[in-house]
């Protein structure tokens, strides 16, 4: 499968592993989680379409290396971001820049970047401020799911991570296409 112009940023918590599932140790470090229902083949599956996957959440490096190796789920991604490492947390332009960064992208390259999380406040607005296409993860209840303002309202929203397979596919067709954003129509 050929490389896709699309390239997808994904959080962690509530976008792929269900965190009301984290077991820690004693320094508050996960040493255990389950995925939410088909985020495990989500990332599979687009990893295997030809899309690059870079994992930019918040937390503790070592939480996220314990999860995505136990999970065998690491090696799909080309870059994980924490926010441990960046000394930063989403929305913080410096987390987005990090990760497109690792990628060797610039801010140019933001218009093909989609940024799929569970957190408006957090994933959809450092996205949108970027001008990175945010796409909200709706499942889990934890969260709001109403932006607070303009700033959090999300490009896409999608209800399980499965959904973001069909979707990918349409952003990157639109990319395609235009050879410039996957913005909303």
């Amino acid at each position: 499968m050929s490389e896709k112009r699309l390239i997808l940023f994904i959080d962690s918590g509530d976008t792929i592993i269900d965190e009301s599932t984290e077991i820690r140790d004693e320094q508050g470090i996960v040493i255990d989680a389950k995925v939410i229902p088909g985020a495990d083949t989500m990332v599979k599956t687009l990893h295997e379409r030809g899309y690059t996957l870079a994992l930019v959440a918040d937390g503790d490096a070592q939480s996220f290396k314990n999860m995505y190796t136990r999970l065998g789920l690491y090696d799909y991604f080309t870059a994980m971001i924490y926010s441990e490492n960046i000394k930063a947390v989403k929305p913080s332009p410096r987390m987005f820049k990090a990760a497109a960064g690792a990628l060797d992208l610039g801010e140019d390259d933001f218009a093909r970047i989609a940024m799929v999380g569970n957190n408006l406040s957090r994933d959809v607005k450092g996205a949108n401020a970027l001008g990175i296409t945010s796409v909200f993860l709706s499942w889990t209840p934890r969260y709001p799911h109403a932006p607070a303002d303009d700033s959090e309202r999300p490009d896409y929203t999608i209800g399980e991570p499965l959904e973001l397979l069909e979707l990918a596919e349409k952003l990157n067709d639109k990319l395609a296409r235009s050879g410039g954003t996957a913005e909303a129509e």
